[in-house]
């Protein structure tokens, strides 16, 4: 029986950045990968397929031309499943030979198959071909991800009624389709379905959706998303879905009827863990499958094993994800924790894109901070008007007290990118005084956080010039 330092469960972005991390400390180390390729989610169905198919539509469909050219303006005319596929699977292969690479160039064993625990130091991996492989270790990082919550009352077929691992494999571009469930993924696949030129109906029981996000951002996104030709419903839940193999229907609780020729249900995800066999290893986990660590190690309530990645629940991005699977492997060999930040960006990859990063209008009120606002709108700038930008805006939240910058968020092209200047200004505690004083490159977009930053500082009391000022240190 193969004995190794450190055995990592999954090969997502946490499972990755753990492994990696435990080789560069001259660790063994095994990855255990139930699917037939490395990657996990993230490569394979999650987050890479999402943003390649995202990337591919605007390309294939001239979304970005459209404010110059008119919306009846097409890159190519018929877009079919496999135009979308065909980027798909280059992007994917690529991602797998990096990752591949990366193992073989740090030593890291990866074995392919569904591992369990049979003990508190020993895992049993179940191969393709019904092998059964035992491993023992010292630690060991889960990093097993999720996996579509899939209710009884959803007739799941793979064709018209699909979730949101199946998505990717679309069989077809449908000529209309019902999106179940506003999270993130549900809105990013309705807009880039809609760019698409996609009849959508996106459904959400709540009044309201992705309420993480400052509250002026997502009712400028709903006007966006309106405009665009997207049926927005809130605030009545699916009471069945029916689908005759042609055509999904959808009743609600208000009595209102959907039909379209497919629906991608995307109401929520689960946490991989129900074949870990967490039982003989003492661990538990909760409704959703997800498993309870410290936030600040990872460690769970067994001393020698973590967790880490969306296994874990919240924020479940690829790019905390990566940050927590390092903190883990650190941690669990006894070597200095890295130090997390503790500010990091949000992106959701819409149509427009949304990107967050800080506190939110409700959270500085909640925290009864003085604050004031600048806002800056893309079409404000010259490269906005370049672009052809219609939409997008920049809000900026500062402290009246201290002028420090508190939040900002960001809806439009590019937002994801623009939005680390933020997160840089916020982890180094700057404040208004540093949009206003320096230079951005003209034009650009990244100008709105001038624009902004202006904005605000035009709005707040000026500083007694008469009180002693700090010294300002080179």
């Amino acid at each position: 029986m193969a004995h190794y330092d450190l055995i990592v469960i999954g090969s997502g972005p946490a499972g990755r950045s753990a492994a990696i991390q435990a080789a560069k400390l001259k660790r063994t180390v095994l990855v255990v990968e139930r699917g037939r390729k490395v990657g996990g989610v993230s490569v394979h169905t999650g987050t890479i397929p999402s943003k390649t198919l995202r990337e591919t539509v605007l390309n294939l469909s001239g979304w970005r031309e459209r404010s110059f050219y008119g919306r009846s303006y097409r890159v190519k005319d018929e877009i079919k499943a496999q135009d979308l596929k065909q980027s798909l699977h280059k992007t994917l292969d690529h991602e797998v030979d990096v990752l591949e690479h990366q193992f073989a160039r740090n030593r890291v064993d990866t074995m392919f198959g569904e591992a369990s625990f049979i003990s508190k130091n020993e895992i049993e991996v179940l191969g393709a071909h019904d092998e059964m492989t035992t491993f023992s270790a010292d630690k060991f990082v889960i990093t097993t991800g999720t996996r579509p919550f899939r209710p009884d009352y959803i007739p799941f077929d793979d064709k018209t009624v699909l979730d949101s691992d199946e998505i990717i494999d679309l069989p077809r571009v449908p000529r209309s389709l019902i999106v179940v469930g506003a999270g993130v993924i549900g809105v990013e696949y309705a807009t880039i379905m809609q760019a698409l030129d996609v009849q959508v109906t996106l459904i959400e029981p709540r009044e309201t959706f992705l309420d993480f996000i400052d509250k002026t951002l997502i009712q400028e996104f709903m006007h966006e998303m309106r405009d665009c030709g997207l049926d927005l419903r809130l605030g009545s839940e699916v009471t069945k879905v029916g689908s005759d193999g042609e055509t999904v229907s959808v009743k609600l609780a208000n009595g209102r009827q959907v039909q379209a020729e497919m629906l991608l249900f995307a109401a929520g995800r689960m946490g991989a863990t129900q074949r870990l066999g967490l039982e003989h290893c003492g661990l538990k986990t909760d409704h959703r499958g997800r498993i309870e660590v410290d936030k600040e190690t990872y460690q769970t309530s067994v001393p020698h094993i973590y967790a880490a990645g969306d296994v874990i629940g919240f924020p479940s991005l690829a790019s905390t994800s990566l940050q927590q699977g390092r903190v883990a492997a650190c941690h669990a060999l006894g070597e200095p924790t890295l130090r997390q930040s503790p500010w990091f960006p949000y992106g959701i990859y819409s149509v427009p894109e949304i990107s967050t990063c800080g506190m939110s209008e409700e959270e500085v009120q909640q925290r009864e901070i003085p604050y004031e606002v600048g806002i800056a709108r893309f079409r404000e700038t010259s490269r906005g008007h370049i672009m052809g930008l219609e939409h997008g805006m920049l809000k900026m939240l500062v402290s009246l007290k201290t002028r420090r910058l508190l939040g900002v968020q960001i809806m439009g092209e590019g937002a994801t990118e623009l939005i680390h200047i933020a997160q840089a200004v916020l982890n180094l505690k700057g404040t208004v005084d540093y949009f206003i004083e320096n230079t951005f490159n003209y034009p650009t977009l990244a100008e709105a956080y001038k624009i902004a930053g202006l904005n605000a500082w035009n709005k707040m009391p000026m500083p007694d010039l008469d009180a002693p000022q700090p010294e300002r240190k080179a």
